[in-house]
């Protein structure tokens, strides 16, 4: 009977959940929340932005060697599958934390383990979105000037489609992904509910999420001009800022609770 309750419970949730309206400056509160727990689980978090700077390593590796094969089978294998396991040991990191609980590797990985199925179904939506995505930056040459010596009119029209496609498709990626893993991780939800969710939190806070978006592209321009390096702080800094960004924003309070694993 109980059982029975609890499933008509789960199918008569909503497709998103609730979502708060926050202020353009929750950013820098995001992030200064991250840093604490940064400086709280320092071993742990850092040893994963190693990981991730090894990662880019690799991926830059294979674009140099195969070109854009190499690219392709990095992002897929790399920033596709691996990141958001890596992103999943960061909120819960910080969701012990929040919680009082210990903090331990093997704690971190067991938390992120219980949404591996979660996750592993938005990396297979994120492979249709760059699939997509590659063939319509392929589908941009035809736009190039075939003339031998085009002008910077040409040129300009050019780069500016080209730019247009690829940042409507870094958009959509990130409207999919901004609130969603960390409700994977927090709550027993499944990937379409948790995508839509942090699609509609996005939508509805434009200029906070633009200024988030912002943050994130400095940082990793700022990894890019160190190679790579700046992963190690910046990685886990923006991971657990995301954690808090999410339990700022989403009320997911409808959704049974995913219990953290013991210590």
């Amino acid at each position: 009977m109980v059982e029975g309750k609890e499933k008509e419970a789960v199918e008569t949730l909503p497709m998103a959940a609730p979502c708060r309206s926050i202020r353009p400056d929750a950013p820098l509160r995001w992030l200064k929340l991250g840093w604490s727990d940064l400086r709280a689980a320092p071993a742990t978090s850092l040893g994963f932005g190693v990981l991730t700077v090894l990662i880019s390593y690799l991926i830059s590796l294979a674009t140099w060697t195969w070109g854009n094969l190499g690219l392709y089978l990095g992002l897929v294998s790399g920033f596709v599958f691996v990141g958001p396991w890596l992103a999943m040991i960061w909120y819960a990191i910080s969701r012990r934390l929040e919680a009082g609980l210990p903090v331990t590797l093997a704690a971190s990985l067991r938390d992120a383990g219980q949404a591996i199925r979660g996750a592993v179904f938005f990396a297979v939506i994120l492979i249709v979105v760059l699939l997509v995505w590659a063939r319509a930056a392929n589908t941009m040459y035809i736009f190039f000037p075939e003339v031998h010596d085009p002008s910077w009119r040409e040129l300009t029209l050019f780069l500016a489609a080209g730019s247009a496609v690829g940042a409507l498709f870094s958009a959509v990626v990130f409207a999919a992904s901004a609130f969603s893993l960390p409700m994977l991780l927090d709550r027993q939800s499944d990937a379409v509910t948790a995508v839509v969710t942090s699609i509609n939190a996005v939508l509805r806070n434009k200029l906070t999420v633009l200024v988030w978006a912002v943050i994130i592209v400095a940082c990793v321009v700022a990894s890019a001009l160190t190679a790579w390096l700046g992963f190690v702080v910046l990685m886990p800094l923006l991971g657990h800022a995301t954690w808090h960004a999410y339990r700022d924003t989403i009320d997911a309070s409808l959704w049974p609770l995913s219990e953290p694993a013991s210590a």
